[in-house]
């Protein structure tokens, strides 16, 4: 595998921490590079991954000269509630940390969700270590400081802005990840080349066979170009007040889909593909001539288990409702302008949303 070079995140305010590929077996190295010395820190992670990388990192960090606490929650996106957030709260307060004890987020977008909403909030702010090991957070959700939990209301309502001091990640968890996980964090890689990577859609339609098999000779120049691109929004719009919207492409409606389906029924990844199909329906509503072929044809070979088939189109409106990125009463969508480049949508007809629906309904 190769070693590819470090990716500086740098925040209009000076700030900056550094996204980075590597065996976990450096990140004491990576911490202490990173301004973080050794002392308490509360490693965060789940009931999946605590034996399998969780007790190494925690013996790891114990050599380095650390004095780890290790916080194990269940696995799954029930865990992304005030329940388990109080239970980091308690974990922390207990071990008797102050502001320089980090939190070291082992684990995919809940993990790094909740355990980073947990270190924006204790004692008004400590530092945060994300450690990806699933594909969409090691592409995304680790990636740009949000953090947060789910409410009945809708999905990541409760939350905070908190930038990590370093993003870690190493490739070799990924092999661990299971099939469906992997095919959903593919749902990101396909989204960041929509809307910002014509080449690297192109990379990824003519080797998507050799994507899904996570060929580990394609795949780190992949995620590496893909995390580049999450990287460049979030220098340019750190708080998602213009650019970084393109992001969300097919969120809103994918966001939706979880929350009428009951969160775990879909993977994140398999709501947001299915979200990118209805968006480029969208696309083309908003942008009369636009050719989606290609960009949905590459968008339906993403493996999902389940179907919109059944689903009340009034409980998908109302709980598109709930979308935190709405301006006002108006709801607001990304839209493809063409392969690689991505705008925002404002003056959307609830005929052509419920046209979008039907379309992404279609197998």
């Amino acid at each position: 595998m190769s070693v590819l070079p470090p990716i500086p995140v740098v925040l209009p305010d000076g700030r900056r921490y550094a996204y980075v590929l590597g065996p976990l077996a450096e990140l004491p190295a990576r911490m202490r590079e990173a301004g973080l010395p050794a002392g308490l820190c509360l490693l965060v992670t789940d009931a999946h991954l605590a034996p399998l990388y969780g007790e190494a990192l925690r013996r790891g960090l114990e050599a380095a000269g650390w004095w780890p606490r290790l916080v194990t929650l269940p696995a799954g996106e029930t865990s992304k509630s005030p329940e388990y957030l109080q239970h980091i709260y308690d974990a922390a307060l207990e071990a008797g940390i102050d502001r320089k004890t980090p939190v070291i987020a082992l684990g995919g977008g809940v993990v790094g969700d909740l355990a980073g909403y947990a270190a924006a909030t204790l004692l008004r702010g400590v530092p945060l270590v994300q450690i990806p090991t699933t594909l969409i957070a090691l592409v995304d959700s680790a990636i740009g400081g949000k953090t947060g939990i789910n409410h009945p209301a809708g999905k990541n309502l409760i939350g905070a802005f908190h930038q990590p001091h370093l993003v870690y990640a190493d490739l070799e968890t990924l092999r661990t990840l299971p099939e469906r996980e992997w095919f959903s964090g593919l749902a990101e890689v396909v989204k960041h080349a929509l809307i910002a990577d014509a080449a690297l859609f192109e990379t990824l339609d003519r080797h998507w066979d050799r994507v899904l098999a996570r060929d580990m000779v394609l795949i780190p120049g992949i995620l590496h170009r893909a995390a580049q691109i999450k990287i460049d929004v979030v220098q340019e719009d750190e708080r998602e007040s213009g650019r970084r919207a393109i992001l969300n492409f097919g969120h809103t409606f994918g966001h939706a889909i979880e929350k009428v389906a009951g969160y775990g029924t879909f993977t994140h990844g398999e709501a947001v593909a299915i979200g990118m199909i209805a968006a480029l329906h969208l696309s083309r509503a908003v942008h009369p001539g636009l050719d989606i072929a290609g960009a949905e044809r590459l968008v339906r070979r993403i493996p999902v288990s389940g179907t919109l088939s059944g689903f009340s189109r009034s409980a998908l409106r109302e709980a598109m409702q709930a979308d935190k990125k709405k301006a006002g009463s108006r709801l607001r969508f990304v839209v493809l302008h063409r392969i690689g480049e991505a705008t925002v949508a404002e003056q959307v007809t609830e005929e052509t949303i419920d046209a979008a629906w039907e379309y992404a309904s279609q197998a």
